[in-house]
């Protein structure tokens, strides 16, 4: 888990928001606090509204009610400049790492540079989108490559390294090791630590394995109902009686996690 200093600020503040399409309720009177320097997980069934409860936050989709505040700012109802503002403080890894595939690495990480700061030389551009590249792990030749040069692990730390071009506060994860091998998604977890840590970040993490959960995550908010059902750290929400937590995190691939976790801190 991370150790930078934290507080009770929020840094994300929802309340009572509703998400509907057509007919289907996915979110009904849902609060969460994120707290400023945590990284927080959140964990829900298939249909349970994770990505929508994110895209809500960012502002992708707008909900049929409720109020979000990010950064201390209202993200209902902002004028295009006033979110463009705003959105700028934060870095978002989509679960396919969303890249341009007609770009490079290096002109992919440098796209959101150029759009917030178009009065920068474009040596010094490329200079920090190498810095970047460098410190989401990827080799220096990544750069020129395109996103279908690079396996699987490599697109989602390009995606990450144009997540960070514009040195954010706010770090969004939808599913970061999500089709990775269990090698790769322990050292991509390990980065996400690294500069959790190294950045002062705080991050909101949507995943469903475990072992990240259990290895970085402060605290996990578990979607279910159609809200928040409850937000805490493991040993906490393990003592609560609700089933899908008791399934998900006492279930066998629950178990098998927790046991990893515990025998590689023992080592």
């Amino acid at each position: 888990m991370t150790t930078t200093t934290k507080n009770n600020e929020p840094i994300i503040t929802v309340r009572g928001l509703r998400n509907t399409f057509g007919e289907q309720v996915i979110h009904e009177n849902l609060d969460l606090d994120v707290r400023r320097g945590e990284i927080l997980g959140v964990v829900g069934g298939s249909g349970t509204g994770k990505s929508v409860l994110m895209r809500s936050i960012i502002g992708l989709q707008t909900p049929d009610d409720g109020e979000i505040e990010v950064l201390g700012e209202s993200m209902i109802g902002r004028s295009e400049d006033e979110a463009k503002n705003i959105r700028r403080r934060w870095g978002i890894l989509f679960q396919n790492g969303a890249l341009f595939s007609t770009l490079t690495v290096a002109e992919n990480v440098e796209v959101p540079i150029r759009e917030y700061f178009p009065y920068i030389r474009p040596p010094v551009i490329d200079e920090i989108a190498s810095y970047k590249i460098a410190m989401s792990g990827l080799p220096a030749n990544a750069g020129p490559k395109y996103p279908s040069e690079l396996s699987g692990g490599m697109r989602k730390r390009a995606g990450l390294a144009r997540a960070l071009a514009l040195d954010p506060e706010l770090l969004f994860l939808d599913e970061p090791t999500a089709g990775l091998d269990p090698i790769g998604a322990a050292a991509f977890d390990e980065l996400i630590a690294s500069l959790q840590k190294r950045l002062d970040l705080t991050v909101f993490l949507i995943t469903h394995d475990l072992d990240t959960l259990i290895t970085i995550c402060d605290r996990v908010a578990v979607l279910a109902d159609r809200k928040v059902i409850a937000v805490d750290t493991i040993p906490n929400l393990l003592a609560l009686d609700h089933p899908w937590i008791q399934e998900y995190f006492n279930g066998p691939r629950g178990r098998t996690a927790a046991l990893s976790h515990k025998e590689g801190a023992a080592a």
